[in-house]
């Protein structure tokens, strides 16, 4: 296998990541601008640990990907060893890719990148969400999975994960008690029968 091929995947994987997130983000600026929010809770913290994210799962592969610059950091894999992570890394970027487009079209308009509540905003615990809480999230963990089982690099490889790590440790339980504090006794109920990115045991799917 060509180490070129799992390279390819993972960009194209990254601009489909891209493509499904566009709309949303358009529509939350149109909010944004128009005045829609209802309670923000961004703090200077939040812009470092998206700079973070970006770096791990943006910046460094894609210097990985069209430049020589870090390949002193390759992992020298076995052609069937290389072949399997390519495989596995494949399947989960696409499974991620799925689970993004679900949780997205579900969340729709209730969507925010940060922590904030919009005017408009309602529960949504039906679809994804009748599982899961974070779905997105969960959809970030499979493709930064995909990018360490597609980049075979040491610094490129894991750095999507490590990146997008402390986003996930302080930004959802934020996110969780902002909720709280808007939905009350109907979140707490809601969170009660759910798990965070995976399913809690004995949950039943609403479609």
């Amino acid at each position: 296998m060509s180490t070129l091929t799992p390279k390819v995947l993972f960009l194209v994987g990254l601009v489909l990541s891209e493509a499904i997130r566009f709309p949303h983000r358009m529509r939350h600026k149109r909010a944004m601008q128009a005045g829609l929010v209802r309670d923000s809770r961004v703090s200077g913290p939040e812009f470092a640990l998206d700079l973070i994210a970006f770096c791990g799962m943006e910046l460094l592969p894609l210097v990985y990907v069209f430049t020589g610059w870090i390949d002193f950091a390759d992992i020298r894999l076995s052609l069937p060893v290389a072949a399997g992570a390519t495989a596995l890394g494949a399947a989960a970027f696409a499974a991620g890719l799925w689970l993004l487009r679900k949780a997205h079209a579900e969340l729709a308009a209730n969507w925010t990148p940060t922590v904030q509540i919009l005017e408009s905003h309602r529960l949504v615990t039906g679809g994804i969400y009748a599982r899961l809480r974070h779905p997105i999230y969960a959809a970030v963990w499979l493709m930064a999975l995909a990018q360490a089982l597609l980049l075979h690099n040491g610094l490129a490889g894991p750095a999507g994960l490590l990146g997008f790590l402390p986003v996930y440790r302080i930004r959802v339980p934020r996110e969780e008690r902002m909720m709280q504090d808007h939905f009350g006794e109907e979140y707490r109920t809601y969170r009660e029968r759910t798990g965070r990115i995976l399913p809690r045991r004995g949950g039943a799917f609403r479609g």
